[in-house]
């Protein structure tokens, strides 16, 4: 018990990817904020540790599905994010403006906050589509390379820069991104229907709720799993 509560909530998930969604159910960000430890998580929540502990204990150990992201070699990792989360993006983005478009023209005048939940989640959408194309065009197959072969012939700029200022880049766009979809959770009381609410209506605050739970997933795989392993290659390639 004492080693899970001063875990940070990134490695918590790091070692068992089975715990995201008991992270997400009590609405603790692992991905931007997953430096936190399980104990301060808690505290600014107010949530009792060992109520929470006794909920990751229920899901740690038990049987491993078929493909366990986090123990993916990084080109193996690269392959797996594109091919489940950022197809996701692109499937679900397009939805739910569909969704947003309906809902705010039909109930704006309400329940102004959807105006302002319209642009946030056109920002969020606009952003990441940019995001993903540099990230499959530029960084990502420069992470593969250098898994191929710690022999590949970049210029010492391109080794020691590029890759580290990258991934930096990519790093404040996924902080960009989460705060967006954090705000819209606020807008929206923990995508929470407003009594009454249309079948659109609800499914569009489902489908919200579930972009940022597998937004949280994503860039955790990013941040924690992904880019430390490509900075220790790049280190290993200078040595």
């Amino acid at each position: 018990m004492q080693s899970l509560s001063n875990s940070t909530l990134a490695q918590i998930v790091k070692d068992n990817f089975r715990s995201a969604a008991v992270l997400e159910k009590y609405d603790l960000d692992f991905c931007c904020r997953g430096k936190r430890t399980l104990k301060e998580a808690c505290a600014e929540k107010l949530i009792l540790p060992d109520v929470l502990i006794k909920d990751l204990e229920s899901v740690i150990g038990t049987s491993p599905a078929t493909i366990i992201p986090a123990e993916l070699e990084p080109g193996a990792l690269v392959d797996y994010i594109i091919k489940y989360h950022h197809s996701y993006v692109r499937k679900e983005g397009p939805q739910l403006m569909a969704y947003l478009e309906k809902v705010t023209s039909k109930h704006g005048p309400k329940h102004p906050e959807l105006y302002r939940i319209f642009d946030i989640f056109l920002a969020v959408k606009t952003e990441l589509d940019q995001h993903m194309l540099k990230e499959e065009h530029i960084l990502f197959p420069r992470i593969q390379m250098m898994e191929r072969s710690q022999k590949e012939e970049w210029g010492e700029f391109e080794k020691n820069i590029f890759i580290k200022s990258a991934i930096q880049v990519m790093e404040h766009e996924h902080e960009n991104a989460g705060a967006g979809l954090a705000e819209i959770r606020q807008l929206t009381n923990n995508y929470t229907p407003p009594v009454g609410a249309c079948t659109t209506y609800q499914l569009m605050y489902a489908s919200l709720k579930a972009f940022e739970a597998d937004l949280h997933q994503h860039v955790h795989l990013e941040n924690y799993v992904l880019f430390p392993a490509a900075l220790r290659m790049q280190e290993e390639q200078t040595l």
